[in-house]
């Protein structure tokens, strides 16, 4: 089965001069957490809930001026439309991502995928698990004292 099978397709994405407050309402009101970073058709990057609380709110920038070009991820990882649906997985599983963005081969935004999308094809349980198993090793928490 192909990714163009299971992605999301018409993704909601956020350009990199909107504020962190936009995004949050944005992802509030879709109710998701990631919102490709993109300037026409071009991705520029990802932005996630957790990029808004951790590298910006935490940080102490102001949500309501804080561009999104100052906390998104940059190094965008994503598949093309494509490949397996098992390759994907794979992506998923070595970079301990739940989602990532699907590209043409013309490397144009088509898609989403996440991992519950990849249950779609009732032969993949054993893969969703795995990919599960490998998204959800636990990374290792700073533990330095100041």
């Amino acid at each position: 089965m192909k990714i163009r099978d299971v992605m999301t397709r018409d993704v909601e994405v956020i350009h990199p001069n909107a504020t962190l407050a936009e995004a949050a309402e944005k992802m509030r009101d879709l109710n998701v957490g990631p919102l490709p970073v993109c300037d026409g058709t071009t991705v520029l990057g990802m932005v996630t809930d957790r990029d808004i609380t951790i590298r910006a709110t935490a940080a102490g920038h102001d949500p309501t001026s804080t561009k999104i070009r100052d906390a998104m991820t940059p190094d965008v990882v994503y598949v093309y439309d494509d490949q397996d649906v098992d390759e994907a997985a794979t992506v998923m599983g070595e970079k301990q991502i739940r989602r990532v963005i699907v590209l043409n081969r013309e490397k144009r935004l088509v898609g989403i995928v996440a991992m519950a999308d990849l249950a779609v094809d009732g032969n993949k349980d054993k893969l969703t698990g795995q990919t599960l198993e490998s998204i959800s090793e636990p990374a290792q928490p700073n533990r330095a004292t100041k």
